[in-house]
């Protein structure tokens, strides 16, 4: 019975919000967090921003990256394949100049090493930066661009650089194989489209 109260007072947790496919970023909001976080001296968060987009990994994925996933020796590499959580195949991706360098400066100023995660948790009870952590980050970046949070979640860094290679090559299958997705299915093409037109 003292249960049945507090269910009752419990709203749905996509009460009030709106729910479904997030948008990707378009490329001149990528320049802008990258400018802002370079004249600000925001290591960590270019860190985290660049390999997002480049990755095009699950948030689960990008936060539990370790330094030796995208390092050889004490540089960062110009691949790195990573085993993704939820569906296992790995995923090899591009680690752009740009992204390898926001890499190097924030390994050197946080002194990781080869087995540290690269985006440790400031909170004690967790190795890593969490993924709910994770999305409160982008959530600030949005606002900071002026955009409607709504609009857009962790699933929006994923989606930005396949709807890019897409919108250059309208190859389904290409982006297929940098999602690591075993079903074409998952990006309609009309949806595609409409994605595309964001950029």
């Amino acid at each position: 019975m003292g249960n049945t109260g507090v269910n009752a007072l419990r709203e749905p947790w996509n009460k009030g919000k709106i729910v479904g496919q997030k948008a990707p970023f378009k490329l001149k909001d990528i320049w802008a967090l990258r400018v802002r976080f370079q004249m600000e001296h925001r290591v960590r968060e270019l860190a985290l921003l660049n390999p997002g987009i480049d990755s095009k990994l699950r948030g689960c994925d990008l936060v539990a990256l370790k330094v030796r996933d995208v390092c050889h020796g004490d540089q960062v590499a110009t691949r790195a394949i990573v085993l993704q959580h939820k569906t296992q195949p790995p995923v090899q991706f591009e680690i752009t100049p740009a992204t390898r360098e926001a890499l190097q400066a924030w390994i050197k100023q946080a002194g990781l090493k080869s087995d540290d995660f690269i985006f440790p948790s400031r909170l004690h009870d967790s190795p890593h930066l969490g993924t709910r952590q994770y999305a409160r980050i982008l959530g600030h970046w949005v606002v900071e661009l002026g955009l409607d949070r709504a609009d857009y979640g962790t699933h929006s860094m994923r989606r930005t650089k396949a709807t890019l290679i897409y919108r250059r090559t309208k190859n389904l299958r290409a982006v297929q194989l940098l999602l690591g997705r075993s079903k074409l299915d998952y990006l309609p093409r009309r949806t595609m489209s409409r994605s595309c037109s964001m950029l």
